[in-house]
């Protein structure tokens, strides 16, 4: 990797030509997810980097904002502040995301406490504070392209609004996807400027750009580029999923661990110590009074924490062997499938963004994706 440096620098690149629009007119391109994950932020954090590097004077929305953290008693989202930073703008957070779409929200819309067209009028007006006298605006969409649909502010309904084409990001497990894709390029309509591809293993990557894309430029919808999946944007570290659900640390081994996924020790010891061999990068979540599991997820090798439930604290011995062994162990109050319910949220969002998460997904769009197209979309 060549470019892991935060974009903050106020000029262009000496690369680069400074050249920028001249109809007068704000680009203005929706990154938009077709499964709810797909890394829809980096890319749209990475593209509005390689924007700016390329003499646009770039700005990012978010209108609709869930991924909500509370600081002093008031709910913010943190990408439009890693957007400001990283882009070198002044707009104010509450323009650049005007609605917070969390689910006290979207209650109180079906008890019709919201105003839709209010709304509409809102973020239209938050808009064209943010765009004014830019080239390109990037905006981010919903956890999903239905997100916001309560309240006519689904992404396609978005777009429309702000007069924005479609950038869908997606991943790719197995054929069926195709599917989700066809779906979301549906939704998308006359808006869609393509898909990009997200996270593609290795074993996919040649079917993915040899097949499936040419699929579905048969169909009409652009492939825009096929990324390969890169471990430093996959997961979360395990000090990362410890901040998110609150735990307390029990031992001070490790915490740059990465947690890709997670095991569920309900089952005996040495059936989970089998299963657990053939899992790597994962978090085992069982109660802290299981002796037997957590000895196998100690002695398996791949796993990278211990999730303890139900606030059991293990014994000395066990928290020793973890401490010997470098296996972080958490510990939760909840029970366990709450637990799990909370680390599935966690590590369905990925990796917690920021300046080196942009700047490998910039590298990763610059060698993998058709930017130059990606960037004149509108």
């Amino acid at each position: 990797m060549t470019d892991t440096d935060p974009d903050t620098d106020t000029e262009p690149d000496a690369a680069t030509d400074g050249s920028t629009t001249d109809d007068g007119e704000t680009d203005v391109v929706l990154i938009g997810s077709v499964d709810g994950s797909g890394g829809k932020t980096a890319v749209a954090l990475a593209l509005a980097t390689l924007a700016r590097r390329r003499g646009l004077d770039v700005g990012y929305a978010k209108p609709k904002g869930t991924r909500l953290r509370s600081r002093v008693g008031k709910t913010l989202d943190e990408d439009p502040m890693l957007a400001r930073e990283l882009l070198g703008t002044d707009d104010e957070v509450h323009e650049m995301e005007p609605v917070v779409y969390s689910p006290t929200f979207v209650e109180g819309a079906i008890r019709g406490m919201e105003d839709t067209d209010e709304l509409r009028a809102q973020v239209r007006e938050s808009f064209e504070t943010v765009a004014a006298d830019r080239d390109l605006l990037v905006v981010e969409g919903g956890d999903s392209l239905a997100t916001g649909r309560a309240v006519d502010l689904a992404d396609p309904q978005v777009a429309a609004l702000l007069d924005a084409e479609i950038l869908l990001v997606a991943d790719y497990e197995e054929p069926g996807d195709v599917d989700d894709v066809l779906a979301a390029a549906d939704d998308a309509g006359d808006r869609l400027a393509g898909v990009l591809f997200n996270r593609v293993t290795d074993a996919q990557y040649d079917d993915v750009a040899a097949d499936v894309a040419p699929f579905l430029e048969s169909r009409d919808v652009p492939a825009l580029g096929v990324l390969p999946r890169r471990s430093a944007l996959a997961g979360v570290t395990v000090d990362a999923l410890g901040s998110e659900l609150g735990a307390e640390r029990l031992t001070d081994a490790g915490g740059d661990e990465l947690v890709e996924g997670f095991l569920v020790g309900a089952m005996g010891g040495d059936a989970a110590l089998r299963h657990m061999r053939r899992r790597k990068d994962v978090a085992v979540i069982t109660g802290g009074d299981r002796s037997d599991v957590l000895t196998a997820a100690i002695d398996a090798g791949g796993v990278s924490c211990l999730v303890l439930t139900g606030g059991h604290r293990p014994s000395g011995a066990i928290l020793g062997k973890a401490e010997t062994a470098g296996v972080p162990v958490l510990l939760l109050n909840t029970d366990t499938l709450t637990a799990v319910e909370r680390a599935e949220d966690v590590i369905h969002e990925g990796r917690t963004r920021d300046a080196e998460t942009v700047a490998v997904m910039r590298e990763l769009l610059s060698d993998h994706a058709d930017v130059e197209t990606i960037l004149d979309l509108a």
